[in-house]
């Protein structure tokens, strides 16, 4: 029931499975699940070891102090959690070009890295234009 024909976890139960934490973080923290202001506080924290009077002049942070809160401890525990689920799906591999990128673009690790970089970038500026 876990894994699919290809050894990945079944989409259908993954998306309740993520659903459920969804409501259970609504419920239990009255939080919503996000990533895009630990990076933004994770980058403040570092910044604020070098840069100190940078960092207390963002109106940013004069509302939303840099440091590690339940949200870190929530991405750590995405990575955590999709190792585990690779681990037990048994579909955990180091590869630097996945497959079907390279049927598609080919092998190159720099290409993939530059259009992951500019992929994640604009999704993590979104996010935060969209204030998440």
């Amino acid at each position: 029931m876990i894994d699919t024909k290809d050894g990945g976890w079944n989409p259908y139960l993954a998306g309740t499975l993520t659903g459920l934490l969804l409501i259970f973080s609504v419920w239990a923290a009255d939080k919503y699940v996000g990533a895009s202001t630990t990076f933004v506080k994770v980058a403040g924290m570092v910044e604020n070891q070098f840069i100190p009077e940078r960092v207390a002049e963002l109106d940013y942070f004069k509302k939303e102090k840099p440091g590690v809160d339940w949200q870190t401890f929530f991405v750590a525990g995405i990575l955590i959690g999709s190792f585990i689920s690779a681990i037990t799906s048994r579909s955990f591999k180091i590869q630097g070009v996945p497959d079907m990128w390279q049927e598609r673009f080919g092998s190159s690790i720099t290409k993939r890295a530059a259009v992951a970089f500019i992929g994640g970038f604009i999704a993590i500026f979104g996010a935060r234009l969209a204030d998440g």
